[in-house]
């Protein structure tokens, strides 16, 4: 099944609420960028104690953890609400410390748990713990954490790549897609689409939402 899911990245607590009731009305699922201002440059809303994500019968929620502690934000976040927790490869250690996290997040009720990797880093890095993963997210953009940055064309060879190496796993996509890039992605592999800019910077979300899911039902 393929899935056009909508991102939002929040600065605050009231900003996750804004971005849910936008989404709300024509999205199936939403996926929360947590950015800790060390693994990436900004810095967004990080679940606090007694915290939970608004709207939660209503939206399937995912995050992507571009943190330095993935372990203890995931955590943080499955509490919260999150069903699918997605961490940076590049922000672990060794194979020991992404399946502690991995087995923490789903004792703690996640749904599913899996790896992003940014634009440089290889498939070897996510060889050994593939089959832990219920999906990878693959960059395209080459700075992570805002919306807005350029595509980078030279993301679906990499889908087409991590699909042929990894065929059982879900590759997810995100930063950049838009309706001129998101066929070429279905056909190289992705089913998941994070799209940020093309749904926020649109007057008509729910119309473009629309329109991206008809492109990739289509392949």
């Amino acid at each position: 099944m393929k899935e056009i899911i909508p991102t939002i990245v929040p600065a605050s607590f009231d900003d996750l609420a804004v971005g849910l009731n936008v989404v709300r009305g024509f999205a199936r699922s939403l996926h929360i960028d947590a950015v800790d201002g060390k693994f990436a440059p900004n810095l967004t809303w990080l679940p606090q104690a007694g915290e939970r994500i608004p709207g939660l019968n209503a939206l399937l929620i995912e995050v992507h953890l571009m943190v330095s502690e993935p372990l203890e934000v995931g955590s943080a976040f499955v509490k919260a609400g999150a069903s699918r927790v997605i961490a940076h490869r590049e922000a672990f250690a060794d194979m020991a410390t992404i399946s502690a996290a991995f087995d923490a997040w789903k004792m703690a009720g996640a749904q599913e748990v899996g790896l992003a990797l940014k634009m440089d880093t290889a498939p070897e890095a996510v060889a050994e713990i593939a089959t832990r993963c219920d999906s990878i997210t693959l960059m395209c953009i080459a700075q992570i954490g805002q919306q807005g940055a350029t595509f980078e064309s030279s993301s679906v060879a990499r889908v087409r790549d991590f699909h042929q190496r990894f065929p059982q796993l879900t590759i997810a996509v995100d930063g950049g897609v838009s309706e001129a890039n998101i066929v070429e992605l279905a056909h190289a592999g992705a089913s998941r689409f994070c799209v940020g800019s093309a749904l926020s910077s649109s007057s008509d979300p729910a119309a473009v939402y629309k329109r991206l899911h008809e492109l990739v039902d289509a392949v």
